[in-house]
Order: structure tokens, then sequence, then C-alpha cells
């Protein structure tokens, strides 16, 4: 039997050679975790859309220039499976504003590496290292 993946968008902002990332809140499912800020994309929104409300509802920023840049699949040990698209956003409108109970960091990719990421995360957070050559 195939198992359902949720599709979940993540954006990952860059800003001077730092990436924008978002601690859950302590009583959040996953708490205490660093992310990248993003969501579920609903019904038959296009990923982009997705992306492009969930920083609004979540950040109140609206990205400008954006392209996806990773896919993975992941699933987690609470029974659920996520199919996450990563999209590196190099351009956005508005002051990024925590509105969900998250911190908010712009961190180099060396100092993400340091902090306690979401299992499907740590990968990117190498990745990202390499693609802007720290």
């Amino acid at each position: 039997m195939s198992q359902k993946y949720i599709p979940v968008v993540a954006g990952i902002a860059i800003r001077e050679g730092k990436i924008l990332v978002a601690r859950r809140p302590d009583d959040a499912l996953f708490g205490g975790y660093w992310e990248f800020p993003g969501g579920k994309v609903e019904g038959d929104e296009t990923l982009e859309n997705a992306l492009i409300r969930e920083l609004d509802e979540e950040l109140l920023i609206r990205p400008t220039r954006f392209r996806l840049w990773q896919e993975k699949r992941k699933k987690y040990e609470q029974g659920f499976y996520v199919w996450l698209y990563f999209f590196l956003i190099t351009g956005f409108e508005g002051s990024p504003v925590p509105r969900e109970g998250q911190t908010l960091a712009w961190l180099t990719p060396e100092q993400a590496g340091e902090k306690k990421f979401l299992e499907a995360d740590i990968e990117i957070v190498h990745s990202l290292a390499r693609l802007l050559g720290v």
C-alpha cells in the first residue's frame, strides 16, 4: 500500500550570505526545533501560490524572486509523510514578523549548522553552505 505524502513548501530567504530560519514554539509539534518557514499546500493550490500564502501568513513577507531548489520526501516516526519543496528566495517585500509564536533569526549556514533543525532540514542546511560558498 502506497502512503500519501503531504505536500509542504519551505522558503529559504537569503540576504547578505545569511538565511532566514524560524524556531518552533516550545508547545508546538517538534517544539524548539529550527526550520525554514512554510507550510502545507492547500487543495489545488500551486506550490508557488502556497509559498506566497504561507510566508504572508507566518511572516508578513511576499516573495518576489524565488525558484524551486530541492525536493525531499520524509517519513516521520509520528506516522505522517511529507513531500518537501524547498524554494530559494532572493527577493521579497516587507520585513519578517513572527506571527505564529516562532523565533526568527538571520544566520550564516555555519551558524545554522549549530542549531537543532528538523531532521528533514539538516541536509538542506549543509547544501546551503556549499551553495553560498561557506
